[in-house]
């Protein structure tokens, strides 16, 4: 049965604002808390990571986070650009060398998006058969356009509700994408958004207390997720307005 995207999921983002100097520690917090959470209900743990600039340091913290069931941990990836993996342009190398290269034992799995193949659809669609039925933990970023993950504004792949992972065209460069999808967003079991910086700003405001039009603001998508936002970057949500 088709979704209709145009209905707002409510109810409204749960923000969680910290002064620039507390996002990293506290947007890890967040994260390794619903990983322990998550471990004690199921014996292996779904992770999906984003990339992007602003994650590094949250990594960071979060590879030094004690006490984590790693071992059980298989990571995923929210997207990927169609990039080499070592490349300054993949996300798999962000995550790499921010947190798998400093983890305290080996992850139960990593499951990269092969960005660097030919056949980016086909990638796309083998990377699909890989993610689990729900992820467990689901943690996304927002551009200044209001994208998430690699689903842009006013791209098709937004109004996907059958396909969970695609390969799309992106509107800067690298061109092509590996990116998951609306359905794989809506299962995830813990859904964290984080956004750092005055930049992010205006787009914050939008996805978070806009009217709902995830076509225009496809980070809408995770609306009613919990956002970990620096206070910059919540500089234009009028919280604690009724």
């Amino acid at each position: 049965m088709a979704t209709d995207l145009t209905r707002d999921p409510g109810p409204p983002c749960n923000p969680v604002v910290v002064a620039p100097e507390e996002f990293a520690a506290t947007a890890a917090h967040y994260i390794a808390r619903s990983l322990q959470s998550a471990a004690m209900e199921r014996e292996r743990i779904g992770l999906a990571l984003s990339g992007g600039t602003g994650p590094r340091p949250v990594y960071e913290a979060l590879a030094r986070a004690p006490g984590l069931p790693w071992g059980r941990v298989e990571f995923y990836f929210a997207d990927e650009r169609a990039v080499p993996p070592h490349d300054s342009e993949s996300n798999f190398r962000l995550v790499e060398e921010s947190l798998l290269n400093h983890l305290p034992e080996t992850p139960a799995a990593v499951r990269r998006m092969e960005g660097e193949r030919p056949d980016i659809a086909g990638a796309a669609a083998d990377y699909e058969r890989l993610l689990p039925a729900r992820l467990d933990v689901l943690v996304l970023g927002i551009g200044a356009d209001g994208h998430t993950a690699s689903l842009f504004p006013l791209d098709p792949a937004v109004n996907e509700d059958q396909r969970r992972v695609l390969a799309v065209r992106a509107p800067v460069p690298p061109e092509w994408r590996i990116t998951v999808t609306p359905p794989v967003i809506r299962a995830a079991r813990t859904r964290l958004v984080l956004a750092a910086g005055e930049s992010k700003a205006q787009a914050v405001a939008r996805a978070c207390a806009g009217p709902y039009d995830p076509l225009a603001c496809p980070a809408q998508l995770a609306r009613n997720a919990t956002w970990i936002m620096d206070g910059p970057a919540a500089s234009r949500l009028h919280l604690g307005e009724a």
